[in-house]
């Protein structure tokens, strides 16, 4: 290979870096517009389908915490990863679960997402923002009830903090434990009485709830 062949490779190589990061914000532009076409022309011409943004999140985390189901549909065709994780530890079943999106969570429930993924489970991000109809879907795909985050939270004591009442019957009837604790030792009950939901703390009590707290008795 001669000299100019070999510059000739250089200034190819160079040139084509602009069009592949053109491409690739292209790209991600048509996920978060959820935009199936566009995605669907840019993978036929070989753009990766766990391709992710600066945050972690990959294509299918990006229309699956929108809620663009035809384009989550294009991207599990694709075989795209339905466990993958964004750079805070969140799934495309998690995320979808937290904004309410039922119909990409019952779609990632079909595709056998991982229902109970180590830190905040699909349940516990359905029960923290109240979306009554994805947690019994949750539930009835076999969601573990009583699964905990890192510093403790449950689906329970979540729904229990943030006055969903019916969300925490839903819980209670399917074996929640109303006695697990977070990291300071509170309990479901201390946190609902803590946030004055007291309906709440009345049915955990029926449920066999407890305080966690300790109390200490000093005699003199």
């Amino acid at each position: 290979m001669n000299y100019r062949t070999i510059i000739s490779f250089a200034l190819a190589a160079l040139l084509a870096l602009p069009a592949a990061a053109a491409t690739y914000d292209d790209l991600m532009n048509s996920a978060k517009l959820g935009d199936a076409g566009d995605v669907a022309a840019f993978l036929a011409r070989g753009a990766s389908v766990e391709s992710s943004d600066r945050d972690g999140n990959t294509l299918l985390i990006l229309a699956a915490r929108d809620g663009y189901v035809d384009l989550v549909r294009l991207l599990i065709d694709k075989r795209a990863k339905i466990d993958a994780r964004n750079a805070a530890g969140d799934t495309a079943i998690g995320l979808a679960a937290f904004r309410g999106h039922a119909a990409v969570v019952e779609l990632l429930i079909a595709t056998k997402a991982d229902l109970n993924p180590k830190g905040w489970t699909p349940l516990a991000y359905a029960a923290f923002s109240g979306h009554l109809d994805i947690a019994r879907m949750l539930v009835k795909a076999g969601a573990d009830v009583n699964a905990q985050s890192g510093n403790g939270s449950s689906a329970l004591i979540v729904a229990s903090r943030g006055g969903h009442i019916e969300i925490v019957k839903l819980l209670l009837a399917n074996r929640a434990d109303p006695n697990l604790r977070v990291e300071s030792g509170e309990t479901a009950l201390d946190i609902a009485l803590r946030t004055q939901n007291t309906d709440i703390g009345d049915l955990l009590r029926k449920a066999g709830g407890k305080s966690g707290k300790s109390v200490s008795i000093q005699v003199q």
